[in-house]
């Protein structure tokens, strides 16, 4: 079982097993454009965030469900502190659970290709800001 999510993380990058000097990647995201929703909200939580390469959850999986013997449609990844939960779609919600337990308002998507995040509190799509967020940068949707 993995203790760390459980405590809401508590380990650096570097414990976690972070490339080297993932820590200091703070490319930050902006909102994703929303057809469904009026322009011009802004994330509070966006600013100061790693970029979509960190942390990295490769070979990774939802070690509550993993305890629970439940199986996970996506994975999810907390931008604060890199806990690795289940999406809305799988039973569990660890995501979206560890984020109401900690406060850690973003995550971003595990899946391989895809580079956008969700804040909880604002309830916004967001890709990573600057010009390499085309690719793959759109939310399901």
């Amino acid at each position: 079982m993995d203790t760390d999510a459980d405590t809401g993380g508590t380990q650096t990058p570097a414990e976690r097993g972070a490339p080297q000097g993932a820590e200091m990647d703070r490319s930050g995201w902006s909102v994703a454009p929303d057809p469904g929703r009026p322009e011009g909200r802004a994330c509070a939580h966006a600013a100061g965030l790693p970029g979509a390469a960190w942390p990295g959850a490769e070979g990774a999986g939802c070690a509550q469900c993993r305890a629970e013997g439940r199986e996970w449609v996506h994975l999810r990844v907390c931008l604060s502190c890199g806990h690795v939960g289940c999406c809305d779609s799988s039973a569990g919600k660890h995501a979206w659970s560890h984020a109401e337990r900690t406060g850690h308002p973003v995550a971003r998507s595990a899946e391989a290709g895809e580079r956008w995040a969700w804040c909880y509190v604002d309830e916004l799509f967001l890709v990573p800001a600057g010009p390499a967020s085309a690719p793959g940068g759109r939310p399901p949707g």
